[in-house]
């Protein structure tokens, strides 16, 4: 692939990616959402929190050292932020950073 070529690649990703992230802002207003998007609005970052903990756990050894002892606790650190601050974006940003540093530095 020429250098033109992964340019015009990336193009269209990025615009294909805006578009998805656009389309339900342009063609449905808050009041004129259908009920499965309500169902969404309200149940999706639930859904979302629950999946990254499946993932998290999916490969955990428990019957080998560490026990999964890094997860857990990026598990348990992300639900107390959750808690306390009620707001998904900030629990799995820093959760994400927090599980990150363990699996890195110990």
């Amino acid at each position: 692939m020429s250098s033109i070529e992964l340019y015009i690649a990336i193009a269209i990703m990025a615009v294909v990616n805006f578009l998805t992230r656009v389309f339900p802002f342009v063609f449905f207003a808050k009041k004129d959402l259908p009920k499965s998007m309500e169902f969404i609005e309200k149940f999706f970052p639930a859904t979302i929190m629950t999946i990254l903990v499946f993932y998290t756990l999916k490969d955990v050894d428990f019957s080998l050292y560490p026990h999964g002892i890094k997860e857990v606790g990026g598990i348990v650190f992300t639900a107390f932020l959750h808690l306390t601050l009620k707001n998904y974006l900030v629990s799995i940003f820093l959760g994400t950073i927090f599980y990150m540093a363990l699996v890195q530095y110990f």
